[in-house]
């Protein structure tokens, strides 16, 4: 419930702090005196859009203040979803610079308009002509019956699974439409696939192919080499073996006469031992190189088609070619599989579309259920409004698509006169009868739902006697389970509310100024026997007025 408001430079306000009771409050005054300031002054905090205009003062800035006691609201959730402070006793404020930017708070930490708006919506309903037209809306009169039929706990069912098959469907259209594309590519693919591993290729091998190759292209060069070095290592007369032993065995005489002599013939020693190794791997490659031309053309044949495949894939190793061809076998194979991926995924589909409808047919079963005691309420209470041969047809029938909020298409007619024929709202009931029918639904609403503080904004104009005196009692009787306003221009719905404030305006130094009172008893009185007999009070308006009261 709204507990307080605070209002600084808004409009015709300069200064404004009210405080409110539960139950239900009556705002009176003179046409203009400022009440349309006040709600838009209480729209600002639900987070409607705000401009420079709305500055009394345009050097300072505008705040407006509201407290809301919210501990029978559920609004954790809420709070924890848009990241808000949570406290039983929330403070919403709006602060509107010189500059015309705009900013928003809860329990003083900054937040978005959008979010404040979530929030709004739970808080107040403010509710005037324009918002009459929700009536009209399948939404809105979704709502109400749901409301009757305890619906919320299988809609919000209906609503987690049936994000869970729009996303299922999702994939499965991704699925086609990439199965149409691999289509095209399936043949080229396989047919690059089939070429790589035909290749057999190794990491590594293209390095140790161009060196064969390179032994077997030079066979009689490098048995030349061979040959030379093979001489140099063992001519007799001056072969490095020759020439090298003479040489150790020359240290090996003065090593006898000095150490260092020593070190020198183990260092020729040494040499020797590694030469007369290198002459005996000289000989086995001389044994073992033989030319081969079958082996030559093989090479050769398996060079040529790597160069080929490393340019055809602008590659410049094997190894990229082999990870070139894991990819291809990936989209062959998801393409040969894309058959069984489809099938998997539509009968995923089918087995949550069975949730779906099980739910959505719950959902229609306690519609249809709830929809007879709906209709005889909202009759009952409208013959005391003076519509006594209102009648509603209502049906709820499924249909194969799903929507939002289940499977049913809602057919909400209504009839005014007795033998008329049932239209849809908009065209059957003028603007006071869709008002009277509004205050019907909410009153019967307040009686299976915790609503939001509910704000009738002249919701009687146009009606007059007993008609008005049964609005009252009906905003009256909401306000026991509720914290309801009511604007009004009428003394017979201003004397049922538990405190009445007073919208008036004043002039102070040639500058008009719109404020807020509340009214104790004797200002009650005086009140309602000016809204009676208008400002020269009769003693016949004033013993009325009091009559009203008590």
């Amino acid at each position: 419930m709204l507990t307080s408001l605070s209002i600084k430079n808004y409009a015709l306000i300069d200064q404004l702090n009210v405080n409110f009771n539960d139950g239900f409050s009556i705002i009176t005054g003179e046409t203009g005196a400022g009440k349309s300031i006040l709600l838009g002054g209480l729209s600002l905090i639900l987070g409607k859009r705000a401009d420079l205009s709305s500055l009394k003062d345009t050097s300072t800035k505008c705040v407006i203040e509201a407290v809301f006691n919210i501990s029978n609201y559920n609004l954790k959730s809420l709070f924890e979803a848009e990241d808000f402070d949570y406290d039983e006793q929330t403070i919403i404020r709006r602060e509107i610079l010189p500059s015309g930017k705009s900013r928003a708070f809860v329990n003083d930490s900054p937040v978005n308009l959008s979010s404040l708006q979530l929030l709004g919506e739970r808080l107040i309903d403010i509710h005037s002509q324009h918002q009459t037209m929700a009536l009209t809306t399948d939404e809105f009169q979704f709502q109400v019956i749901d409301a009757l039929a305890n619906n919320e706990e299988n809609l919000q069912q209906y609503t987690s699974e049936l994000k869970v098959y729009k996303t299922l469907k999702k994939e499965l259209k991704s699925l086609l439409e990439f199965q149409a594309d691999a289509i095209k590519e399936h043949d080229y693919n396989s047919f690059l696939l089939n070429e790589l591993v035909e290749a057999n290729l190794v990491d590594g091998e293209l390095e140790a192919l161009e060196e064969e190759y390179e032994s077997l292209n030079n066979v009689e060069s490098i048995k030349d080499k061979l040959g030379e070095a093979y001489q140099l290592l063992t001519d007799e007369q001056v072969g490095a073996i020759t020439t090298l032993t003479a040489l150790k065995n020359t240290f090996q005489k003065l090593s006898s006469y000095s150490s260092k002599y020593e070190d020198l013939f183990n260092r020729v020693n040494s040499s020797l031992i590694e030469l007369d190794d290198v002459y005996r791997e000289v000989d086995l490659l001389q044994d073992n190189l033989e030319a081969d031309p079958n082996r030559l053309e093989v090479v050769d044949a398996k060079l040529r088609l790597l160069h080929n495949l490393m340019q055809k894939h602008v590659v410049e190793t094997v190894s990229e070619l082999i990870e070139i061809k894991n990819q291809l076998e990936e989209k062959v194979s998801v393409t040969e599989n894309l058959d069984e991926s489809i099938q998997n995924k539509e009968s995923e589909i089918e087995a949550q579309a069975k949730t779906l409808d099980t739910i959505a047919k719950t959902i229609h079963d306690k519609r249809s259920k709830v929809i007879p005691e709906l209709k005889e309420q909202l009759e009952s209470i409208l013959v005391g409004l003076g519509m006594p041969n209102a009648q509603f047809s209502i049906e709820v029938n499924l249909e194969n698509e799903y929507l939002s909020n289940g499977k049913d298409n809602l057919s909400f007619l209504f009839s005014a006169n007795k033998g008329g024929n049932y239209n849809e709202l908009k065209k059957a009931a003028s603007g006071g009868e869709l008002s009277r029918i509004m205050l019907a639904i909410k009153s019967v609403l307040a009686k299976y739902i915790q609503l939001p503080t509910i704000m009738f904004d002249e919701i009687d104009t146009g009606v007059s006697g007993e008609i008005s005196n049964k609005m009252g009692d009906i905003m009256l009787e909401m306000s026991k389970s509720m914290q309801v306003f009511a604007i009004t221009h009428l003394p017979q719905v201003a004397a049922k509310g538990h405190s009445h404030f007073k919208v008036y305006k004043e002039d102070k130094d040639e500058v008009t100024h719109s404020n807020l009172v509340k009214l104790n008893h004797d200002e009650r009185i005086v009140e309602i026997a000016q809204m009676l007999g208008g400002v020269e009070m009769s003693s016949s308006a004033i013993a009325h007025a009091k009559e009203l009261l008590n």
